[in-house]
């Protein structure tokens, strides 16, 4: 078994105007590094759209109809303050969250060890009927769920290094002790949420913000304090990654100091965990990333990460 790689090239037609950060280019100059040579033994699989069914596991039925009746057939509509929907935008989203959910049936039924999914528009601030934050569907959510349907996981683990807090997937299981979220992120920062005092329900959530100029020591700290002893103790039976690399030292929206090397270190060490509880199954799903220079490198090195599992 090798890492997947999943894309459509139905995601760089959703596009929310000149001078958006969130824009084609980021999924472009991803798919352009994970052509080098170093990643020729990858598996490709386009990502199909997401079932309406797989969908309404997390999100209600009447905000999906609600979204794809906003689609335009051209020009664009505004759904809030910072996330704008094109005449692609929903076909983009249908096939990130569908991505995410052929990933775990890949990762779940053995036919690969590990997966990136390599689509936009990303998910982790979408809450179960909200849009926000350049986020439609909580594709890491509807993997998890996923997870849990249709492969009897019991305990999925999602771990989001994303510069911003993943409010959505935050309140999607705040009350769900079968679903453990661990976050590091800058705050204070968008979109707020994420204090170290947020634990959900049942002690399930796990925050470990940082602070603007942390860099990869504190950024490593947190993990291994915070996070990593958490993730051993629930035993997951499947880790999900919120892979946002917008925590690079070069990215505009945030204010973190991390390289390359930071996100390959945090992918080896949630791979130890889940060859220690999850059977080595891990699927990453790719969020924030907005320098073009710092996300191609970084993504790079988080999935030859994954490839020398």
């Amino acid at each position: 078994m090798t890492t997947l790689l999943v894309s459509h090239s139905a995601c760089l037609e959703h596009d929310m105007g000149e001078g958006h950060p969130e824009r084609p280019d980021r999924l472009r100059v991803v798919e352009r590094a994970l052509e080098a040579e170093t990643f020729q033994q990858l598996a490709r699989e386009a990502a199909p759209r997401a079932a309406k069914a797989v969908l309404t596991r997390v999100h209600p039925l009447e905000y999906i109809e609600t979204l794809e009746r906003l689609s335009p057939e051209r020009g664009r509509v505004r759904v809030d303050a910072d996330t704008v929907m094109s005449a692609g935008s929903f076909e983009a989203a249908l096939r990130a969250a569908g991505g995410a959910v052929l990933a775990v049936d890949e990762v779940m039924g053995a036919k690969a060890k590990n997966a990136f999914v390599a689509t936009r528009p990303p998910g982790h601030h979408a809450e179960i009927a909200t849009a926000m934050g350049f986020c439609f569907f909580n594709n890491a959510a509807v993997a998890a769920r996923h997870a849990q349907a249709a492969h009897g996981a019991e305990r999925v683990a999602i771990v989001d290094f994303d510069v911003h807090h993943g409010n959505g997937s935050q309140a999607i299981f705040w009350n769900d002790k079968s679903v453990l979220y661990a976050s590091t992120h800058e705050m204070p920062l968008f979109p707020g949420t994420g204090a170290r005092a947020e634990r959900g329900e049942f002690d399930q959530i796990v925050n470990a913000p940082l602070s603007a100029g942390d860099g990869g020591e504190v950024f490593r700290e947190a993990f291994e304090v915070a996070i990593l002893p958490r993730l051993h103790n629930f035993a997951p039976d499947l880790i999900i990654i919120s892979a946002g690399f917008d925590a690079h030292y070069r990215d505009p929206l945030g204010n973190l100091q991390l390289t390359e090397a930071d996100f390959a270190w945090a992918t080896h060490a949630l791979m130890k965990m889940a060859r220690l509880h999850a059977g080595a199954r891990v699927v990453s799903l790719l969020e924030g990333g907005y320098d073009l220079q710092g996300l191609a490198r970084s993504a790079a090195a988080h999935v030859q990460a994954l490839m020398e599992n």
